[in-house]
């Protein structure tokens, strides 16, 4: 193991950094899984405008999740949400950043 996937290790398992969640990919069983949170804002530019809008982002580990897809679901502290966009992995490729959007409520 290298230096780098232990020290993911001991991040992941810290309460402080971490939290637990439910994985639910399309069409498959829970799994739980622990998560990074990252609420981060964004700012976009869009023509002369800048757009600025809260974002659910989160780490998962690839080690957890080999390949989460948009549509894949995430509870969080019991709040539902659904990955968007494509998943992107580290450059170790140890961990997946991946968009959410919250599931509307019905």
């Amino acid at each position: 193991m290298s230096a780098v996937a232990a020290a993911l290790d001991v991040i992941f398992a810290d309460g402080n950094i971490a939290r637990d969640a439910l994985y639910i990919a399309e069409g498959g069983a829970p799994q739980l899984i622990r998560v990074v949170m990252r609420r981060a804002d964004d700012v976009t530019d869009f023509g002369n405008a800048r757009l600025w809008s809260e974002t659910t982002r989160v780490d998962l580990r690839v080690a957890e999740i080999p390949e989460p897809r948009p549509g894949d679901r995430i509870e969080i502290d019991g709040e539902a949400f659904v990955i968007q966009g494509e998943p992107v992995r580290d450059r170790e490729r140890l961990v997946w950043t991946v968009d959410l959007r919250p599931v509307a409520a019905t």
